[in-house]
């Protein structure tokens, strides 16, 4: 199995809503404004009420009632509004992957996202790390493992029955077999959707932010999100989630490890510290996967 092959023929390519195209074109304008962007989604019905009620939902704690996209627009911002319609859009064009629960990737890949924009939000350096286009990457990431399954599912299976596909080695026993993982699919997609080169840059190295040798921050804080999430939705043991901590990229990030008590059972006082439980943190936004 080749990398291009996966990629190389308009039928292979998801089905994008048309609104998600025309969101997808704006990140490589800038002379897109504010307000077309609020006509193109309130020309369809049904993704404005969707953006609405994820708009007002408790994860953004919002002063008052959100009514109109604009609104959206004006009190949430830009990229994560267009967020919204995004991860929408993709949870819409991956309707069938054999041989993945896409329940559980697709919470997993939330969780990921609000793990990781909290932690670019809290222990990120101002002005560096934006949390709202952290969510971006972290809601994309695992793209390229829907594609995988959609248009090669025979060569993907004999790996499934070997390792789950949010296992924490899964990257790597696919850079084994096939010479490329997920994360290189995820940035060819994003690639051919003309995403921003920092956007492909950070897609490709989620797995393993370390790699090219620097540090890829927006990559590495959805890396720890990633761990975050897979610790919560595959219930592991504590000894599991500590054997599989990346804690060079924590290091490296600066991060205080009281973020998760698991790291810190130790000491209790730095409980304040601790990230809300990704239940709570993604609270509402489960309506985008529906």
């Amino acid at each position: 199995m080749e990398l291009k092959s996966l990629v190389d023929q308009p039928g292979k390519l998801p089905t994008i809503p048309k609104v998600v195209q025309q969101l997808m074109a704006s990140f490589n304008s800038e002379e897109v404004s504010a307000h077309e962007i609020a006509q193109q989604i309130a020309a369809d019905p049904a993704l404005t009420a969707k953006v609405l009620r994820l708009a007002n939902s408790a994860f953004f704690h919002a002063s008052r009632t959100i009514g109109t996209v604009d609104d959206a627009l004006r009190m949430l911002g830009f990229i994560m509004v267009r967020n919204l319609v995004l991860g929408n859009g993709m949870v819409a064009a991956f309707k069938s992957s054999r041989g993945m629960d896409l329940q559980q990737f697709w919470r997993h890949t939330l969780y990921t996202a609000v793990a990781a924009r909290w932690l670019a939000m809290h222990a990120g350096i101002n002005g560096e790390d934006n949390g709202d286009a952290v969510f971006t990457v972290g809601m994309m990431h695992g793209i390229g493992q829907l594609q995988l399954h959609a248009v090669a599912p025979a060569a993907v299976a004999p790996l499934d029955k070997q390792c789950n596909v949010l296992d924490a080695g899964r990257a790597e026993q696919e850079k084994a077999a096939w010479g490329f993982h997920y994360a290189d699919v995820s940035a060819e997609l994003a690639t051919i959707w003309h995403f921003p080169d920092a956007l492909v840059t950070a897609l490709r190295s989620v797995p393993d932010p370390l790699g090219a040798g620097r540090l890829d921050r927006a990559a590495a804080w959805v890396h720890l999100g990633a761990w975050a999430a897979r610790v919560t939705v595959l219930s592991l043991e504590d000894e599991a989630a500590l054997a599989t901590y990346p804690a060079a990229v924590g290091k490296k990030l600066g991060v205080d490890p009281a973020w998760m008590p698991v790291l810190v059972k130790h000491a209790p006082d730095k409980a304040e510290r601790a990230m809300p439980s990704l239940t709570e943190l993604a609270a509402g936004l489960d309506a985008m996967l529906e």
